[in-house]
């Protein structure tokens, strides 16, 4: 099976019920209205507040989207690029392009101009969809784009000159299925690893790996169509997508929600009847500070529906999740590991029915294998720390033009994740830290996850990031940049006396009072930090060594 055939089943079973929700508030939603009156009361706005679509539209779209790139001499394992912040019109580009028997390409929208031109000269993109918040930032680039990309297409109003209006080809197009022969070993999808160690890489999923995302999302999760998931993170990124795809695969509605406010996510939950949603750690966080601070009233939403809260992309503290069951102690958490280059989350899973092991990952997913090894890649025994790696259906096929890279981390089927982990004595895994982030200090491994866990406890404390700086002495030394909640105040002495419960040779040596810059999947920038505050300097002496 192919991916494109779920959402053709949906189309044919559930037509007239719909897929998609599209949520736009602004600042005047924090007023009483709700997004269906604002809707009434502004539907000729610019771009409004609340859209739909249904699965048979969904489809229809997708398929007139394919149909017009056959039309334009699009073949079979050519790539297309998506470059459109959450909207209505995304997914049914992805779907078309993979309908037309292209390679859909979502590209970063944080990317500068010039990373939109290096990924798309990597992946080889030769049709680019973008829509109006990008038009500057494609113009700027423009020559150099052309070099690769033959066809531009912009969704949205007012069409730049260099691209052709999507909303005025696509009626002309066949809403029809296009006949393209597709198979589960054909390319599909390429994303970009996230770029935290440097420019990022292309990497190559086939139709497989997303059939995989599905059945094990589904798995995890239990979606019925009775569901509604509620998307807030961006759907470049694999993350997003995957935990949709649960959605896709029971044939319920989802909503995206463009915006992360904790009013916005509160409001989106409770007038859509979300029953799932998925947050990142500071969305997270800023829900339970606004709650803290008075500045939400519970009372004020339906979240009776709610039913499942759960967090991935980067490690959870404990002392989160504690205090997100203080304030709902009705919903089920659970929280999944993984990669891009294992097609997103779910390699690794928690599992609802083990909330008495929060702060692990969990075990292999649906469909996966798990094991924790050392350089030479045998597994360690338990309780030691080693590399995990992951092996199932959805590790990506390849690095796209990188056989170097790829044949640093594929052995014999198994993804070397470069995360340090151990496994306890009931065989849940839990995350040490990334390979590239240990701290050697005095000959001493420390593990910032580790430190910034701990920090995280100070009720002062809203973020903290834990980084290694070069010392003549050590080697180097553990700094942590600490992010305190707001209108809190806090010395280095104080932070200092805190850590006093910590193995000395864990605490920090320096303390540093500053904005812990996160990436849009919610983890921490930490070559940000390094170059900000010469930890780079450290690196650099490593690399030339």
């Amino acid at each position: 099976m192919v991916i494109t055939e779920l959402l053709e089943k949906n189309a044919r079973l559930y037509g007239k019920e719909t897929a998609l929700v599209e949520i736009n508030p602004t600042e005047e939603h924090d007023a009483a209205h709700t997004w269906r009156e604002f809707n009434l009361i502004e539907a000729d706005a610019a771009q409004p507040y609340r859209r739909e679509i249904t699965w048979r539209d969904f489809d229809i779209r997708a398929n007139r989207f394919a149909n017009l790139l056959l039309t334009r001499h699009v073949k079979k394992g050519d790539k297309v690029g998506i470059l459109m912040m959450n909207c209505l019109e995304w997914l049914p580009a992805y779907f078309g392009a993979l309908k037309a028997g292209a390679v859909a390409v979502p590209l970063n929208f944080r990317y500068t101009a010039d990373e939109i031109a290096y990924c798309v000269d990597l992946a080889d993109v030769s049709v680019l969809v973008f829509g109006p918040e990008f038009t500057d930032r494609v113009k700027d680039v423009l020559p150099t784009l052309k070099k690769k990309v033959k066809q531009f297409f912009f969704v949205g109003k007012k069409a730049p000159k260099f691209a052709e209006d999507m909303d005025e080809l696509l009626p002309f197009c066949s809403s029809q299925q296009p006949p393209i022969d597709l198979k589960e070993k054909d390319d599909a999808a390429i994303y970009f690893s996230s770029g935290t160690t440097g420019f990022p890489k292309a990497i190559l999923h086939n139709h497989e790996s997303l059939i995989c995302s599905c059945r094990t999302e589904q798995a995890h999760h239990g979606q019925t169509r009775e569901d509604v998931f509620l998307c807030i993170p961006p759907l470049y990124h694999t993350g997003a997508k995957m935990h949709w795809f649960g959605s896709l695969l029971s044939g319920s509605r989802a909503v995206l929600l463009r915006g992360v406010k904790p009013e916005w996510i509160l409001r989106a939950a409770s007038d859509e009847k979300a029953t799932i949603v998925w947050l990142l750690v500071p969305w997270a966080q800023d829900i339970l500070d606004a709650i803290d601070s008075g500045r939400v009233d519970l009372s004020q939403y339906r979240l009776s529906q709610w039913r499942l809260m759960h967090i991935g992309a980067q490690p959870v503290p404990p002392s989160l999740i504690r205090r997100w069951k203080e304030k709902f102690p009705h919903h089920e958490y659970d929280t999944n590991y993984g990669l891009s280059e294992s097609i997103g989350p779910g390699c690794v899973h928690l599992g609802v029915e083990n909330e008495h092991k929060v702060g692990a990952i969990g075990k292999a997913g649906y469909l996966w294998e798990t094991k924790i090894i050392d350089e030479n890649g045998e597994p360690v025994k338990q309780g030691e720390v080693g590399e995990l790696a992951v092996k199932g259906p959805g590790v990506m096929t390849c690095y796209y033009k990188n056989p170097e890279a790829s044949a640093e981390i594929l052995h014999d089927g198994w993804l070397y994740t470069g995360d340090m982990a151990r496994e306890d004595e009931d065989g849940f895994i839990f995350l040490v830290d990334r390979k590239k982030d240990v701290i050697i200090s005095g000959g001493e491994n420390l593990y910032p996850v580790q430190i910034e866990d701990f920090l995280r406890g100070n009720m002062k404390i809203k973020d903290a990031a834990v980084i290694g700086l070069p010392d003549a002495r050590l080697g180097e030394i553990a700094a942590a940049i600490i992010e305190l909640k707001d209108g809190e105040t806090a010395t280095e002495e104080e932070i200092n006396t805190f850590c006093a419960d910590l193995p000395r040779y864990k605490r920090p040596r320096k303390i540093i009072f500053a904005e812990i810059p996160r990436n849009p999947t919610g983890k921490i920038e930490k070559p940000v930090l390094r170059k900000r505050y010469g930890g780079d300097l450290l690196v650099d002496a490593q690399n030339k060594g």
